[in-house]
């Protein structure tokens, strides 16, 4: 680890945005000097970023009670005080105009006694007309560990319902199914620091630079001299500018690419037996699959040279360790899961897995998606149990003190399913938390019409208005990053402490507490939050419901994570480790299947759910841009992200616009099946291949989701957002 710190420092410090770059956003000097004296903060409190999943440790400077200035933590093991642009800028949100403030019924004013009472009958009259799986919960990637923990026990031991799911089933869904099929649970099994160890990196629809731009260090730090980066990606995106192959493969042909490279591997012997025979299954079943994915069909499908082909897989070859990363490229598709098998696959077949270097590694989206995944009640039971095992429920209800018939055999519906579920009235009431789905979900004008069918939605946010607090019948402010205190869990499985620097405005609460005291309007709240006061109480029941688990925290302390920066699970209270030893599953080959052996599943790559035709001749792919996060709810109100990246665009190839007559910087209209973006910039590049544009998803104004498609992954319910079929012409006016 103290190699990795030296390499972090000697790494540029444009990887983020420091005071310098920042002060151009200013007018003159003098605004300047007013403003850096603004920024000198009187005490600095140690927290951990709440924008992505990479999980940097910060510091945030406080002055006069204000948030005033920011910092990376040099002694964090993630980032070594690197922080990104938005990282950087992280604080300005926090003092926004549009923070919610006040609980609001019907767009008026009321007290906490009253919202919550309302909101407790409402649900109450739905579930007592309809029954109780009436009402549908969606929460968020946002939340700290402890909230999760208490929001899962409140919906299923409080209101009752199964129908609980996360606005994280939008981007990691297909993760966690692909980990659960192959290995026999979720759970990333590698770490950052195999990037800066593998002679052999294949990023795959991942574009770090962008979306995770601190993880692009832990490849600077690779001093391998035989280190070989393979990017392969539709768009020719920053990341795929550093690498050093890159595959401009086609749209929704990743599954022919890696059928084609394991296809060289089994032919030339380069797999390993010994590791196949006695640590998997179902690998004849695979070869035989794999027969048809010869280079030259493999290179009509991915649209790829043969000799690139070729080469990718001799490079992978003779890798001694290979670390596979993927991100939403991969996961936004309705084959997601599938693509993730075939991930799995490749380092399978290859040993590279619970190796130094060696990792199918899947790069989350959100800053504690991973702690809903381990924690709640959505896809499994808290710790990675499964709904449909007796045994597992039976261990729940044992540590909950609770009859196993509170217990759900199976899951509720899904984020998609839920909204399809309201269209169908069987949901009539509904919980939206910390999320922006009137931006976020794919067609919108379906889930515009899904919402209108509501009897009662409540939205708890720490934003007002924005697109969906703007629909609720009552609005639940809520305190945010900075304003609270708990853990997020990074995509590297380390635990990092958030920490509370200011005062939430106005009457905003933190979530945990609004949960308790639905609890309490309930009257369960001793009987699911047993002597609960705080957030540390509930991270002490989860270090036990952990325990044992393949997600074990029982040894992690507040103290510990203070003291560490960040530490990686499994940490069980009785291992010796150190708490800064790097952390990896699965390196003794025994797996979480009943048989102790991963799995190897047959993929075949399929068409897009959309093909273009006449009169919708391209494909869209939709992404995101590093100065802006999701649905701009937090960088809409930071000003100098704004101004490096005001508005959205589409990006379409020189050939392309040529043969259409559009101009660099003009105004276009794009229009799908489904709806339309009646004005939106045009911006032409070699970035984006033929027959293909991009569209960053962030802007409300110009919402890339007017355009997706209803069309899921059938194991991970996890939207289709990458292919449709749009026309793009001039915009009128």
């Amino acid at each position: 680890m103290e190699k990795n710190k030296s390499l972090f420092h000697r790494l540029p410090a444009v990887i983020g945005l420091d005071h310098a770059a920042e002060k151009y956003a200013y007018a003159n000097t003098e605004e300047w000097g007013i403003i850096a004296k603004e920024k000198a903060a009187e005490k600095w409190v140690r927290t951990t970023c709440g924008y992505c999943s990479v999980g940097c440790g910060m510091f945030i400077g406080v002055r006069d009670g204000k948030a005033v200035s920011v910092k990376g933590d040099p002694g964090h093991p993630v980032n070594y005080g690197k922080l990104c642009p938005k990282g950087l800028a992280e604080h300005h949100f926090l003092n926004a105009e549009n923070r919610a403030k006040y609980p609001l019924l019907r767009k008026k004013r009321v007290s906490w006694n009253e919202a919550l009472n309302v909101m407790v009958q409402q649900f109450r009259q739905v579930q007592q007309k309809y029954g109780n799986n009436a009402l549908g919960v969606l929460s968020t990637g946002q939340l700290v560990t402890e909230e999760f923990y208490a929001l899962g026990k409140l919906v299923q031991l409080g209101f009752n319902t199964r129908n609980y799911d996360g606005n994280t089933t939008l981007c990691m869904a297909s993760a966690v199914a692909g980990y659960k099929r192959s290995f026999g649970s979720d759970g990333p099994p590698g770490a950052y620091e195999d990037m800066a160890l593998a002679d052999c990196i294949l990023l795959i629809g991942a574009n770090i630079a962008d979306n995770h731009p601190i993880l692009t260090c832990w490849l600077a730090a690779n001093e391998n001299p035989n280190k070989h980066l393979i990017v392969a990606d539709p768009r020719a995106t920053k990341t795929a500018q550093m690498a050093d192959t890159f595959l401009p493969l086609k749209p929704r042909s990743d599954v022919a690419l890696l059928n084609g490279i394991m296809h060289l591997l089994v032919r030339n012997g380069s797999h390993d037996k010994a590791y196949i025979e006695t640590h998997t299954t179902g690998f004849d079943a695979l070869v035989k699959s794999l027969a048809a994915f010869t280079p030259e069909h493999t290179a009509a499908v991915t649209g790829l040279p043969v000799q690139a082909i070729l080469k990718t897989a001799a490079v992978i070859a003779q890798a001694n360790a290979l670390f596979v990363g993927w991100s939403m490229g991969v996961n936004h598709s309705d084959q997601g899961t599938e693509t993730v098998n075939a991930i799995n696959n490749l380092c399978l077949m290859t040993k590279n897995i619970g190796r130094p270097g060696a990792s199918p590694f899947s790069i989350t989206g959100q800053c504690n998606a991973m702690g809903t995944r381990e924690t709640s009640c959505t896809a499994s039971l808290p710790g990675y149990r499964k709904f449909e095992s007796l045994k597992d429920r039976e261990d729940v209800a044992r540590l909950w003190n609770v009859d196993i018939t509170e217990i759900p055999d199976k899951r509720g519906y899904a984020y998609p399913d839920i909204i399809e579920a309201v269209v169908q009235g069987e949901i009539k009431a509904l919980w939206i938390i910390a999320t922006n789905p009137i931006v976020s979900f794919p067609n919108q004008k379906f889930l515009r019409d899904a919402l209108s069918r509501l009897e009662f939605l409540v939205v708890q946010d720490g934003f007002h208005p924005t697109p969906t607090t703007e629909l609720a019948d009552l609005v639940l402010p809520a305190a945010i990053w900075g304003e609270k205190e708990g853990t997020y869990t990074n995509s590297e499985r380390r635990v990092s402490k958030a920490n509370k620097a200011v005062n939430a405005p106005g009457e905003a609460m933190a979530d945990f507490d609004i949960f308790l005291e639905l609890a309490r309007k309930l009257g369960v709240v001793e009987k699911i939050y047993p002597g609960w006061r705080n957030v540390a109480d509930a991270f002490g029941e989860w270090r036990q419901v952990s325990k044992g688990r393949l997600c074990d925290y029982s040894g992690i302390s507040y103290e510990l994570l203070d003291q560490y920066g960040g530490i990686q699970w499994p940490f069980p209270a009785e291992g010796k480790s150190a708490p800064e030893q790097t952390r990896r599953l699965y390196g003794d080959g025994v797996y979480q299947h009943d048989d102790q052996k991963a799995k190897f599943f047959p993929v075949i790559n399929k068409e897009m759910p959309e093909l273009p035709d006449e009169q919708y001749p391209f494909v869209l792919n939709t992404g995101r841009t590093v100065e802006h996060w999701h649905t701009m709810t937090k960088t809409a109100n930071v000003e100098i992200l704004q101004k490096l990246s005001p508005e959205a665009w589409v990006e379409m190839n020189p050939a392309d616009a040529e043969r259409l007559g559009l101009r660099q910087g003009e105004y276009v209209r794009v229009v799908s099946r489904r709806g339309t973006i009646e004005k939106i910039a045009l911006r032409i590049t070699g970035i984006i291949g033929f027959g293909q544009v991009f569209i960053p998803f962030h802007w409300f104004r110009t919402n890339a989701n007017n355009l997706t498609l209803n069309a899921f992954d059938p194991y991970s319910r996890e939207p289709n957002y990458k292919q449709a079929a749009v026309r793009v012409e001039k915009a009128s006016g």
